[in-house]
């Protein structure tokens, strides 16, 4: 195996996707150390997924050039899917075989050394030898999210690109599955991680921001935080619901969100922005500015973007 440049697992620039006249990944960069935990972000049909199938050798991209553990991702795409594990959004495994069945399967598939013992390591290492011999159909969602994990550990990979693996599965689960994200991490293992989940987001390295293609953020937390000019102030007291309704659409009002028993009012330009709340102020409502989270941020660079598809 060819060494990696500069210890970057992921190192690739300019990468475009085309799908006949649409432009799905544009001219996208990115550097992912090794034993990082990289959360990728975005909307719905942000390219994000057909980043990833790029970058495990599934997709070949129309323009760009870069590595992914080492390897060519336009030309050396069987090297690459020998080294990585790939969890898919939707559970891909044989309903009809037990859970170790199918992780012997997956061995098989990649001609595992020792494959009994591998398989036995695996799931005692995800928690599942105790139900090795139920049916894979008959999981809930936590426990098929084991198994999927456990799959794409099997044949020791050095990169795991896990798309949006959280989805439909309980807060128990979801911080079992970080907690163990984690502890691989730390093991030197590197991960790239899709989901909308901002609370999942907070628990990466680093992040990058997609939306329609088009990569528009990226750093750690801070970073991408401070990179967006975003002003955000609290407001507490009776009647919410009529001053959200006031305050929508008027100037410097981005985003109008109600948090429990308080509104967020956010916008990129602080002086208009509170101009128009001071035109609204009365007594009974307590106003606080704050630091603008990352949801904030999330949908403010959601609406300015493009949509390549309009």
């Amino acid at each position: 195996m060819s060494s990696l440049t500069q210890d970057f697992v992921i190192d690739v620039t300019g990468v475009t996707k085309r799908f006949g006249s649409k432009t799905v990944v544009d001219q996208v960069a990115l550097q992912v150390r090794r034993g990082e935990i990289y959360g990728f972000l975005g909307p719905n049909g942000s390219g994000k997924t057909t980043f990833i199938r790029m970058l495990c050798g599934l997709l070949t991209p129309d323009a760009g050039s870069g590595t992914c553990l080492g390897y060519d991702v336009r030309t050396q795409q069987a090297e690459i899917k020998r080294h990585v594990g790939y969890m898919t959004q939707k559970f891909s495994y044989y309903e009809d075989l037990t859970i170790r069945e199918n992780l012997d399967f997956i061995a098989r598939v990649y001609a595992v050394p020792d494959r009994v013992p591998a398989v036995q390591h695996s799931l005692e290492r995800l928690g599942l030898a105790n139900r090795s011999h139920q049916l894979a159909g008959q999981l809930s969602g936590g426990w098929k999210q084991r198994l999927a994990l456990a799959a794409c550990l099997i044949h020791s990979p050095q990169l795991l690109l896990l798309d949006e693996p959280t989805a439909g599965v309980d807060p128990k689960a979801r911080r079992e599955f970080w907690d163990e994200i984690h502890r691989l991490a730390a093991e030197g293992l590197t991960v790239l991680i899709t989901t909308h989940y901002m609370d999942e987001a907070e628990r990466c390295h680093r992040l990058a921001y997609l939306a329609y293609g088009k990569l528009l953020a990226r750093g750690t937390l801070a970073e991408v935080l401070r990179a967006t000019p975003l002003t955000t102030w609290t407001v507490s007291g009776p009647g919410l619901r009529a001053l959200a309704e006031t305050l929508r659409g008027r100037p410097g009002v981005e985003q109008v969100v109600a948090f429990g028993n308080t509104l967020h009012i956010s916008g990129r330009d602080a002086v208009t922005l509170e101009a128009t709340l001071a035109a609204v102020r009365v007594p009974g409502h307590e106003w606080v500015r704050i630091t603008a989270g990352l949801e904030d941020v999330f949908i403010s660079l959601m609406d300015t973007a493009k949509d390549n598809f309009a």
